[in-house]
């Protein structure tokens, strides 16, 4: 076949940037919608957004289980932050946004449901009584140490565990600051950058010799600040309908979105981009933003900036797995809240529970006959289980919600998606990687990148890192630098149970 049959110049014959997104979860699709609503006040931009799988949304996605719609990842996200919720309106779900039924939630520590403790940043207290019924006696002498302990140092960036288990014990690590970080990146406290996933403790205690005196600081600024309204958010229906509503306002606005095109080769030349896919179609553009996992974008960078590739190589991937099970209501009696966690220590498959129709009104509106339960097996280091059968992983949740709250009934119903390499891990100088991924990445025109490589695993960081992208590109670095200045992943979490 010639060059001239297999070549395609995205906006060919019309006036206007050409640019190409190369990927079609949240980030790719709110870089193509912004990219499109800036086209509406200055030039013209023509947007083509590539994805390889034939389903759009990455790490979101609905379906059903026992005729009721639900999410089958992630099922929630973090509303005191513009980036999300304001693009859930833009696209026309505003009247669709719904907060959790109920906020109050338990952790399955030390044999029992413990109500989930108030006054904490990500598991981490301001004083001993706020882990009250949570930590043994032993655990809460250790906290109120922290007060006569010298100064310990951070550094450039510390582990969040290693750090918080120096000052305060082990105890907290392990029965909450663990499970609390482990629900948004599967991961482990002991490596995850608390730079990068904890940024507000970070910048607090390096101003305070004392750990527990930097929560209270950040309590009391949250307090003087007084945000109202619910933390987190969900839309009727799913917040995996969130990438199909942007992906039909891009192709409203004149984008192009292409589902079954995986992108092989990127190359640069004369100020034009040339893009390769596996089905041997050739794209052309004058600018290119690649919103992909690390490691894909590593593998398509690796000549148009070999050293961001490389960098991105190094970034490593947890794996889990979601198991949706639907039971009868009459059978299903149980404890009051929206789920438990569960700290690993205990040795237990779950790592957390959701009664996802207790905390979505719309889910129970759907069958009211019906209780949806939702738990999540594997984190960063520990995916042994994941190689299980299907069938296995329903069992041995089962077990641990009999052993949890009493549940003995049979599912009518049961679903388990697998999120291999689902999310990102973010070690100790992290921050610094992304710094210097930009860096590279800054020095080839017509390039940016974004997702929950750099930002924040969590559904505004995302979004917040695809405006910066779409910014950048326009060489306006103001997006980018509030990014850094008030970084999106907070102690609120993310995207995880």
């Amino acid at each position: 076949m010639r060059e001239a049959d297999t070549v395609t110049k995205t906006g060919r014959g019309r006036r206007g940037r050409r640019v190409l997104v190369i990927g079609g979860g949240i980030a790719g699709l709110a870089a193509a919608h912004r990219l499109l609503a800036g086209s509406e006040r200055g030039g013209p931009v023509h947007v083509t957004v590539l994805e390889a799988d034939e389903r759009l949304g990455g790490k979101l996605r609905t379906g059903e289980i026992a005729g009721a719609r639900v999410d089958l990842g992630a099922e929630s996200m973090l509303a005191r932050r513009p980036e999300a919720v304001g693009l859930a309106r833009e696209v026309g779900l505003g009247d669709r946004l719904q907060p959790p039924s109920t906020a109050t939630a338990s952790i399955w520590t030390r044999g029992a449901l413990r109500p989930m403790p108030k006054g904490h940043v990500m598991g981490v207290p301001g004083t001993a009584e706020a882990l009250e019924g949570v930590l043994s006696d032993e655990g809460l002498r250790r906290i109120r140490r922290d007060d006569h302990l010298p100064p310990t140092h951070l550094g450039e960036d510390t582990a969040v565990g290693r750090y918080v288990a120096a000052r305060l014990g082990r105890e907290v690590v392990d029965r909450l600051v663990e499970p609390l970080l482990g629900g948004v990146y599967a991961g482990d406290a002991d490596l995850i950058s608390m730079r990068s996933a904890v940024p507000q403790l970070f910048e607090e205690a390096g101003r305070h010799v004392s750990l527990t005196e930097a929560v209270r600081a950040i309590q009391e600024r949250a307090a003087a600040n007084q945000q109202t309204g619910p933390v987190f958010m969900g839309i009727e229906g799913g917040i995996g309908t969130l990438p199909g509503a942007v992906a039909d306002a891009v192709r409203a606005k004149g984008g192009e979105i292409l589902l079954g095109e995986r992108a092989t080769s990127l190359t640069t030349r004369d100020a034009v981009w040339r893009l390769g896919t596996e089905s041997g179609r050739v794209f052309e553009a004058d600018q290119v933003i690649v919103a992909l996992p690390a490691r894909a974008a590593a593998s398509l960078l690796r000549t148009a900036s070999p050293m961001a590739s490389q960098e991105l190589r190094r970034i490593e991937y947890a794996s889990m797995a979601l198991i949706t099970m639907a039971f009868r209501k009459a059978e299903a009696d149980l404890p009051e809240g929206s789920g438990f966690l569960v700290p690993p220590v205990d040795g237990h498959t779950i790592k957390a529970a959701t009664f996802a129709s207790r905390k979505w009104g719309w889910i129970a509106e759907q069958n009211p006959d019906l209780m949806v339960v939702r738990t999540s097996v594997g984190r960063y280091g520990d995916e042994k289980d994941l190689a299980r059968e299907d069938n296995d992983l329903v069992d041995l949740s089962r077990q641990d919600l009999r052993e949890a709250t009493g549940l003995d009934a049979a599912p009518v119903a049961a679903h388990v998606t697998r999120w291999k390499d689902g999310l990102p891990q973010y070690p100790v100088g992290h921050a610094a990687r992304v710094e210097r991924i930009r860096e590279h990445i800054a020095a080839v025109p017509g390039l940016a990148v974004c997702g929950a490589a750099y930002d924040g695993v969590g559904i505004p960081a995302c979004i917040a890192g695809a405006y910066a992208a779409v910014d950048l590109l326009g060489g306006d670095t103001a997006a980018l630098d509030e990014l850094k200045a008030d970084p999106v992943q907070s102690m609120h979490g993310g995207a995880g149970e």
